[in-house]
């Protein structure tokens, strides 16, 4: 039986690379399934995704690790930054406060069988949508934080991230800022959706102020978490065209639309080996 796996790389610039890859992968008697590449010329790097399937020999089933081995000498002739990657699903942790459309429509793609990834648990810091996560079956672990309590939260936190082998952090709405220590364990790990096309708005009621200004667009930002508060790398944005006669209350509506859309596909990309990063920004292979 045929096994799937994705190969992603990053390297600097040169001639034969895709030709070293594409023959290492022939010589094991690989199957292509698509191939994607992009050469950054003001930075002078390459980067690259592979989707392949192969056939073990005997009855002994291929593994990363097996590729990774195999790979490491053609990697070390290019200077390359790799990682294989089987078709076994990611298990997400969704963080979550009061606010729910966005953990909604996760649970609606992930039911679907079109997120790409399993939600292993849901965790917040209110008890508000612990009937949303109850209903479709998942874990919901309350961990309340405040100023006094908001180390033992996030230790907490990454308790949970181990307990349930958990690939990818969610913050679906999550109304709580990340110390600068978790961010760092969690780098490349951690997804947030923010309520504006970045950079827009800030602070409270940033449809309010969308509202005051008359703004034409409304917009959301899906981006990894850094210790930078919302300046990490951007992995996809929506926008939403409105006019003069959206209120407050609609412009709210639309926005949760994007910060949905916008998140689900930041999600689904990720877990698909679709974004890598490039510096403070990210090459999304869609």
């Amino acid at each position: 039986m045929a096994q799937h796996f994705t190969l992603t790389l990053k390297c600097p610039e040169r001639s034969g690379i895709v030709h070293a890859v594409t023959t290492f992968l022939v010589g094991r008697g690989c199957d292509i399934v698509e191939h994607q590449q992009f050469d950054d010329g003001v930075r002078g790097s390459l980067f690259l995704r592979t989707s392949f399937s192969c056939v073990a020999d005997g009855v002994e089933k291929v593994t990363v690790d097996d590729l990774a081995r195999e790979f490491s000498a053609v990697a070390t002739d290019f200077g390359m930054e790799f990682q294989f990657s089987d078709a076994t699903p990611d298990r997400i942790l969704v963080l979550v406060s009061k606010f729910g459309h966005c953990l909604n429509d996760l649970l609606f793609r992930w039911r679907a069988g079109g997120l790409g990834a399993d939600i292993a648990l849901v965790v917040s810091n209110h008890e508000d949508l612990r009937p949303m996560a109850e209903a479709a079956g998942l874990p919901f672990v309350h961990v309340p934080v405040t100023p006094e309590t908001k180390s033992e939260a996030e230790q907490r936190l990454l308790e949970l991230v181990g307990e349930y082998q958990v690939d990818l952090v969610v913050l679906a709405r999550y109304m709580q800022v990340l110390s600068d220590d978790l961010c760092v364990k969690l780098q490349g790990r951690a997804i947030n959706i923010h309520h504006s096309f970045l950079p827009g708005f800030k602070g409270a009621k940033p449809y309010h102020q969308a509202y005051d200004r008359g703004v034409k667009y409304v917009g959301a930002t899906a981006h990894y978490v850094t210790p930078e508060l919302d300046e990490g790398p951007i992995i996809e944005q929506e926008v939403l065209r409105v006019d003069h006669s959206y209120g407050p209350r609609e412009l709210v509506t639309v926005g949760r639309d994007a910060e949905a859309l916008a998140l689900s596909r930041a999600v689904r990309w990720h877990c698909e080996r679709r974004v890598l990063l490039n510096g403070n920004s990210t090459v999304v292979f869609r």
